[in-house]
């Protein structure tokens, strides 16, 4: 019987992204749509989109982190392929993206556009992929343990009916120091089961989303630690019939990295332990943001806590570190400063939201 309702949802999301929306001017509310401006470098890559491609997206924040060239690529939900085709461009001609979605209508307009952006980019071939496949079922897909070095997703779990799978999934799929960087909708309380069969909550990324200390807990039992905040926005709910079917239930679009590290604590530990920002990323010379708590200024010692230390030496920002070790003394637990996400209904409404 879950089987079948599994089924059943996944129909009801291929034929809202295939055929209801026929843009992201078909949405209903501002889960869907990214609120924050790009930097600059990303903003002049934009322009370079096919009009096409760009006018199908429907993804709630910007999955583009830094340090990106020549890596592989994974990007869960592709969609039509918007994030695909600027990850094309940072990863560089020797990097390469794969792009996963169930929906064929959206794979169709992706494949057309593969040798329009190998050429602008000024590629020798493109250095892409598409498959279509269900994210919750990649180990068919057949592809290798450790074989990306990144893995993004944006606005998609949600949709997803068996998360865990899919976080499962990912931990198997990336390298060692390798992240997922992703972006989806969360609730302030668990959606009831009645709301979450409702097509239109669904395919709107509402009455899929998981409450936000579910999640946590999720990432914890998947062997994701500690998952990085990056940012949180509030989403507004401007369709008055869908506003009434919600009641009180709040939402917010939030981007986390998870990273696949070993010997990690679960808690912040505080081992006096300091980096220094060499200022060596592309685009971040003076800065650089890890997550919502930290901030590195090149040249400053930052003091940082275990885990912390432990990635930035075990994933791809090494090099861009001096590591000054402390005395190895366990000293307590380190002070945390990370917010709660942003679930205000106040800043939802005043942001309004836009699809980039």
């Amino acid at each position: 019987m879950t089987d079948n309702l599994d089924n059943q949802t996944h129909r009801e999301v291929q034929r809202y992204y295939g055929e209801t929306l026929e843009s992201s001017g078909d949405l209903k509310t501002t889960a869907c749509c990214t609120a924050a401006a790009p930097p600059q470098h990303v903003t002049a890559i934009l322009k370079e989109i096919h009009p096409e491609v760009s006018s199908r997206y429907y993804g709630c924040g910007l999955v583009l982190p830094e340090a990106l060239e020549g890596l592989r690529v994974l990007d869960l939900g592709c969609g039509a392929g918007r994030d695909v085709y600027l990850l094309s461009r940072l990863v560089g001609e020797r990097g390469s993206v794969v792009g996963v979605d169930m929906t064929p209508a959206q794979l169709d307009v992706a494949e057309q556009y593969r040798d329009f952006h190998a050429a602008c980019y000024g590629y020798a071939a493109s250095n892409v992929e598409f498959i279509q496949g269900n994210i919750e079922r990649l180990d068919e897909l057949h592809m290798p343990d450790a074989s990306f070095d990144l893995i993004i997703s944006n606005c998609v779990i949600n949709l997803a009916v068996d998360k865990a799978a899919v976080l499962q999934s990912v931990k198997r799929l990336l390298k060692p120091g390798g992240e997922m960087y992703f972006s989806d909708i969360y609730a302030d309380r668990r959606v009831p089961a009645d709301l979450q069969k409702d097509p239109v909550l669904y395919g709107e990324c509402l009455s899929g989303a998981l409450y936000s200390q579910d999640f946590l807990g999720l990432a914890h039992a998947t062997g994701f630690a500690i998952p990085r905040l990056v940012s949180s926005e509030a989403v507004a709910v401007t369709d008055r019939a869908l506003s009434d079917k919600l009641s009180e239930i709040l939402f917010c679009s939030a981007t986390y990295r998870l990273f696949r590290l070993t010997d990690q604590d679960y808690g912040a530990e505080d081992c006096g332990q300091r980096v220094v920002y060499r200022g060596s990323m592309p685009n971040h010379e003076t800065e650089w943001q890890l997550d919502h708590e930290y901030v590195f200024h090149k040249g400053c010692e930052v003091p940082v806590c275990a885990n912390t230390y432990k990635l930035l030496q075990q994933a791809r920002f090494q090099a861009h570190f001096e590591f000054l070790e402390g005395e190895g003394v366990h000293l307590g637990t380190f002070s945390s400063k990370i917010p709660p996400l942003n679930f205000s209904s106040e800043s939802a409404e005043s942001a309004g939201g836009g699809c980039c």
